[in-house]
């Protein structure tokens, strides 16, 4: 059965993503055909759940309508869904259709129509959907990273965190740079497959978010509908807009790339650290939005955990939150979205203060991931999920030895000024085992990075030494 649906899935991805070739010639890119498909897959799916919709906006309605009046039908139903009530003026907000080509549309309406989405069961429908999500980053590429995080990477972080009900009456999950809602999917998955149905009834799980971009806003409603939630995803500015009520017992988060926001700084008064790198506000707005005891998972470039800003970023973090693991992803892993960037992933429980650090290397002498010969795997982090551990809060680090796993007190994260990347202690000369010239490189760069911090150690010995004997 399981072979069949990855059957289904592949051909009609593979059939919905032909289609995308001829609407390119009419001038509709990745982007705006994923949106469409959003548009008419969910009044296709209403009619088929018998959902009620505005007059003139139903399937059959459309399917009706002669090639020569199909645009100017279709736009009129986009506009009356876009002022409809609820789920459906959430998913239609600002739409607008692209496809100005009458025969172009009646031929993705018929595409659409041979398949009873309904029937394909939540999971394919869902996996068919996300498909397509990610074949339209990969295209897109520049700035897709910071909209589509890839699958195998998501789901290990959230077996790790554990996005559970707990027994808990009122349990919140978020993310507050929500994209195409990868992250909220995954935790649905989760929650839906080690939660009882007597939990799930007795206390439902909320979703939320918060995006900036209308598309992947929509799209991610659209996801999650296919995985039959309807989630809370605002459209603003999570760090430039006030601090919401809402307390959360999970973020699981990739924020943007980059390191600068706007000119202006957030007028934030729960902002320890006065900046306007995007990426430290958005640590500080996840630690404000966590209940005490709220666990976190936030996805990083490599200029974070180090500089002058990160001495006071980790400071301030390490005092309010436990900040017990940090997964150095490989090199590669969100390629091709956004090449080159190296990224980390931040586990903290809100409450106690950090102890000490367990770090991960899933990098060091390890070949660059791509997406022809090496892969990113369902299994690239497992050896990781070994040595997290069961416990979702940090507790039980020690208990798998690797020789990538290593522990930092918090006396090795202050005297290193909290500068997280100067961490290094696999030898790279025994790792290494591969021809790629990058690699090669890289395994090289680490090694002077490591040389360098030396040095700046030894510099340090000395000028004190020259400074108490002038006196």
């Amino acid at each position: 059965m399981a072979e069949q649906a990855g059957s289904n899935v592949s051909e009609l991805a593979n059939k919905l993503w032909g289609f995308c070739n001829i609407l390119r010639h009419d001038g509709v890119d990745y982007g705006d055909y994923i949106e469409q498909l959003t548009y008419l897959l969910f009044i296709k799916m209403a009619d088929e759940r018998s959902l009620e919709l505005p007059p003139r906006c139903t399937w059959a309605h459309l399917l009706q309508q002669d090639e020569q009046d199909l645009i100017n039908v279709y736009n009129a139903c986009l506009r009356s869904l876009v002022d409809s009530p609820g789920v459906l003026g959430e998913v239609f907000s600002g739409a607008s259709n692209k496809v100005s080509n009458p025969s172009s549309l009646m031929k993705l309406l018929h595409l659409i129509d041979q398949v009873n989405w309904s029937k394909l069961g939540v999971d394919v429908q869902a996996a068919v959907f996300e498909g397509l999500l990610e074949r339209a980053a990969a295209e897109g590429k520049k700035g897709a990273g910071q909209y589509f995080t890839p699958r195998p990477l998501i789901e290990s972080v959230v077996r790790c965190v554990k996005p559970g009900l707990n027994g808990l009456d009122d349990y919140q999950v978020c993310d507050p740079a929500t994209g195409t809602g990868g992250f909220l999917v995954a935790a649905v998955e989760w929650a839906k497959a080690h939660a009882s149905k007597h939990e799930v009834d007795a206390a439902p799980l909320a979703f939320h978010g918060t995006e900036l971009v209308q598309r992947p806003r929509r799209l991610a409603l659209m996801n999650l509908f296919l995985h039959g939630v309807q989630a809370h995803i605002q459209l603003r500015d999570a760090i430039y807009s006030p601090l919401p009520a809402e307390r959360f017992d999970v973020v699981l988060t990739n924020p943007p790339f980059g390191t600068k926001g706007a000119a202006e700084r957030p007028a934030r008064d729960d902002f320890p650290i006065a900046t306007n790198n995007k990426q430290i506000n958005f640590l500080q707005h996840i630690v404000s939005i966590l209940k005490d005891g709220g666990r976190a998972a936030v996805v990083v470039p490599d200029n974070v955990l180090f500089g002058a800003q990160a001495q006071t970023l980790f400071k301030s973090l390490t005092t309010t939150c436990n900040l017990h693991t940090i997964l150095r992803c490989p090199d590669g892993t969100f390629s091709p979205y956004t090449e080159g960037t190296r990224t980390n992933v931040l586990f903290f429980t809100k409450g106690p203060s950090t102890r000490s650090t367990w770090i991960y290397d899933a990098r060091a002498g390890v070949p660059k991931i791509n997406k022809r010969s090496r892969k990113l795997l369902d299994d690239t982090f497992h050896s990781f999920e070994r040595c997290f551990g069961s416990d979702p809060d940090g507790n039980n680090r020690g208990a798998h030895v690797h020789k990538r796993w290593r522990e930092f007190a918090i006396d090795e994260i202050i005297d290193a000024e909290y500068q997280f990347a100067s961490f290094r202690w696999l030898d790279l000369a025994r790792e290494l085992t591969t021809d790629d010239p990058l690699a090669q490189i890289g395994a090289a760069l680490d090694n002077v990075d490591r040389a360098a911090k030396h040095l700046r150690s030894l510099e340090r010995l000395l000028r004190t030494e020259e400074r108490n004997d002038q006196r």
